[in-house]
């Protein structure tokens, strides 16, 4: 009688979810250093702006370039790249993912792949950034906030793009762009600065913009737009249903142009307008209605009455 022979245990698998090509440690580097380094910008800006380090010039070109690249985020690579909440002109398409580009928040590719892959499990396994990654208490919700806001960003896993993002990998403008976003990450700073030496005839007008439009605006950016994982998962109120933890937060809904009212927008994910109750500002909803407008933006899917008070929570009707 033989022995059948012994069966090697079997191996993990990999999730679907994920890239099978991790996350190097140069490219950890590469994220250290466009994401902390902006940062640092923000310990001299205080002291430099009450000396002559600040002028109108600047913050004109500082709020220009925020709105630009913020806007390229929450209108671009969030509501019209990700979920489709409205149909765009190739002009504006194009215009939107440079425009997203320039906020340096990664290739508008990856960045749609992985906010499609926080939707699918939201405040569950897999989520890239859910500040409830480590548990509920208040020691595993404060390590939570920090993986939320900043640290899933060194995650060596990676989300895949074919399952995420078929369609923008089909879409050769889209794969250009993405291939093209080192040199957007470059224009980010020379163009604010070289604007600011143009309108002041001055090298001291170009560092002056390459410091406020450039590095503080990129970092404004940046926190701004991690707050609505970590601070939008965590706290403010929930007016709409939803199956994960996703609250408005008002205080931030002018600086994030409207992507902050985060409880609506994971109730009613392809809705264009995040902010739909009486007060709430959304700025973004306003720049697509622009677009809609001018004939650049077609098919937006604004709020629907009835959708919305079935899904009203019973403290918020």
């Amino acid at each position: 009688m033989t022995t059948a022979p012994a069966l090697d245990p079997p191996r993990p698998q990999r999730r679907p979810e994920l890239d099978p090509d991790r996350q190097g440690n140069a490219e950890r580097l590469l994220v250290a250093v466009f994401t902390g380094v902006p940062f640092l910008a923000l310990f001299a800006a205080v002291p430099l702006a009450w000396g002559r380090f600040l002028g109108w010039t600047d913050i004109a070109i500082m709020a220009v370039f925020y709105v630009l690249s913020a806007a390229g985020i929450t209108v671009g690579y969030h509501r019209f790249f990700t979920h489709g909440s409205f149909k765009a002109r190739r002009p504006l398409k194009i215009f939107m993912a440079l425009a997203g580009g320039l906020a340096i928040e990664g290739p508008v590719i990856t960045w749609v792949a992985d906010h499609r892959r926080h939707h699918k499990h939201s405040d569950k396994d897999f989520d890239p950034h859910s500040p409830w990654r480590f548990g509920n208490d208040w020691k595993a919700l404060g390590k939570g906030l920090v993986w939320a806001h900043y640290g899933w960003l060194f995650d060596g896993n990676r989300t895949s793009k074919p399952r995420y993002a078929k369609d923008l990998l089909n879409d050769r403008d889209m794969v250009r762009i993405h291939q093209l976003f080192p040199a957007l990450v470059a224009l980010s700073f020379f163009l604010p600065a070289a604007l600011g030496g143009l309108l002041t005839m001055s090298w001291t007008g170009f560092l002056t913009a390459l410091f406020w439009a450039g590095f503080v605006r990129i970092t404004l950016v940046h926190h701004v737009t991690w707050s609505i994982n970590s601070i939008c998962h965590t706290f403010g109120k929930e007016h709409f249903e939803v199956r994960d933890r996703s609250r408005n937060v008002w205080w931030l809904a002018i600086p994030s142009l409207g992507e902050s009212w985060h409880n609506l927008h994971h109730s009613d994910p392809t809705c264009a307008r995040h902010g739909v109750l009486r007060g709430q500002i959304d700025i973004s909803a306003r720049i697509i209605w622009a677009f809609e407008r001018a004939g650049w933006a077609y098919d937006v899917r604004w709020p629907n009455a009835e959708r919305l008070a079935a899904k009203r929570t019973e403290q918020a009707r």
